[in-house]
């Protein structure tokens, strides 16, 4: 099988595969490949927090020409994975010299398909684009295709619980990942300093209490499928052995009373109100209070709506407060604005180059010391 990703992820989402159950993980671009039962393929689904989505190949074959591709589509039994009532779609992706479109490979893909239901039931099954019951994706390499199902259906970044959100929130996925990287799972107070609607507090939530992100979605795409085991989803749905208590803090705060209102209503939404505490007021008034070492995760304006100097001003600010205000702690940001982070003043102890959606960014890690790192190391 093959879990899709965000660029940057993939070795947290193979680790992920891998505590899974996952055999032969093999991180890709922007992908990782696996094998595993039906079990692991609604598990994935159901639990992992750095998936977007869980193709399953299940046709592969060799094509030089369009009339190859369509003749060699046409010899798979397609019946045997839909019925003439179900809705269907394709996507493609294409990376070779014999075909160079790949809306085109898709349509000869979707000919292929209905063609040979309509020689076999004498009728065509509908195409729906936007609302399918059977997703296929076709990927061509060269001269090798291969035809997977989208067992998802919708993105697995859409968790359920947003029904608010501010100005460019940040993908549910990215959120977990950015968590993970930054090795917080529990253990310490969390806090997010410019909260905005909250994904970065609740995607911490669920993992602090052992949370599947699936809890909320009403429908995944292998539901559709003929094989579909309802009781199989209902013993994974109903399997708390995961969850945990946590016994630390995770709060956020925002300038915005609107942000502060959108975090609200999507905790409320994951269930998690009385789990994550929202609080309206401005990171440079905030004097954070961390029971022993705190985690900070933080996605700061990027600029796109100030002058360059006025986000210059304001990176210098933000560098200012953390060295000041967050002894102690491990500050996590992320940022397209490499030009503002120069004057962060502050030097990164890891870095990570991420994407937030079309964005290049910087996800870095300032570990926040009172005086000089090397006398901290000494009192420790």
């Amino acid at each position: 099988m093959i879990a899709k990703t965000f660029q940057g992820l993939e070795e947290v989402l193979a680790i992920e595969l891998k505590n899974l159950g996952a055999e032969n993980v093999v991180p890709g671009c922007r992908s990782v490949s696996f094998y595993g039962d039906k079990e692991l393929l609604y598990r994935a689904n159901f639990q992992l927090r750095t998936a977007i989505r869980i193709l399953m190949p299940v046709y592969t074959f060799s094509a030089h020409t369009v009339d190859e591709f369509y003749g060699n589509a046409k010899k798979f039994d397609w019946s045997s994975l839909m019925t003439l009532n179900q809705k269907f779609a394709v996507d493609g992706v294409v990376n070779s010299q014999y075909f160079n479109h790949s809306r085109y490979v898709a349509l000869k893909f979707k000919d292929a398909l209905a063609d040979q239901f309509r020689e076999k039931f004498g009728k065509r099954p509908f195409v729906d684009p936007r609302n399918p019951q059977i997703q296929f994706h076709v990927h061509v390499n060269n001269d090798i295709c291969t035809v997977s199902i989208d067992s998802s259906g919708e993105s697995l970044h859409r968790r359920g619980y947003r029904v608010s959100q501010d100005i460019a929130p940040l993908n549910e996925v990215l959120a977990a990942g950015m968590i993970m990287i930054a090795g917080w799972n529990g253990d310490s107070d969390f806090l997010d300093p410019m909260c905005g609607s909250g994904t970065l507090l609740i995607e911490a939530a669920l993992i602090a209490y052992g949370i599947a992100p699936g809890i909320f979605r009403s429908h995944f795409g292998f539901e559709d499928w003929l094989d579909f085991d309802p009781d199989l989803l209902e013993k994974i749905y109903n399997d708390d052995s995961l969850e945990r208590d946590f016994e630390h803090s995770i709060i956020g705060i925002d300038i915005s009373r609107q942000a502060v209102e959108s975090a609200l209503t999507n905790i409320k939404q994951a269930g998690l109100q009385r789990k994550v505490t929202v609080i309206h007021k401005s990171i440079f008034d905030h004097d954070p209070v961390f029971e022993g070492h705190g985690m900070v995760i933080t996605n700061p304006p990027y600029g796109e709506r100030l002058r360059k100097d006025q986000i210059e001003t304001f990176y210098k600010q933000l560098g200012d407060t953390f060295k000041q205000r967050y002894n102690g702690c491990d500050v996590w940001m992320i940022s397209s604005n490499f030009e503002a982070l120069k004057n962060f003043g502050l030097r990164p102890a890891q870095r990570y180059n991420l994407f937030n959606g079309a964005l290049e960014c910087k996800y870095q890690n300032f570990q926040i010391y009172k005086g000089s790192l090397k006398t901290s190391k000494k009192k420790r």
